[in-house]
């Protein structure tokens, strides 16, 4: 089981993790949501829970929830800019369909 960032991804969750102060890492996990079913959640994690898994890539810590583990594992996470948009990108070998506007999945 493993959650990958790119070094992109790292660098931009460390400066997040800085400018905010305090905080244990990455929390990432899934949501039921939108046309295809499950959406992905970040948030910055203050607390590491009993039931959580964490992985360290990069000098970064990614929690994840025992739930969306089975959804998640193998997922590289990118930060990419694209014009004047950047965000932060999926790359979960999991997923066999996205909807359109790329706000949900399936596994």
């Amino acid at each position: 089981m493993s959650i990958s960032l790119t070094e992109s991804a790292a660098n931009r969750v460390r400066s997040f993790l800085s400018n905010r102060g305090k905080g244990e890492g990455l929390r990432l996990g899934v949501r039921t949501s939108g046309c295809s079913g499950m959406a992905y959640v970040l948030e910055f994690a203050d607390v590491i829970n009993d039931e959580d898994t964490v992985f360290e890539d990069k000098g970064v810590k990614v929690i994840v929830d025992g739930k969306s583990m089975v959804y998640l594992d193998g997922t590289e996470l990118d930060f990419v800019k694209e014009g004047l948009n950047e965000g932060f990108k999926f790359n979960n070998p999991n997923v066999s369909n996205e909807c359109g506007c790329g706000e949900s999945f399936t596994v």
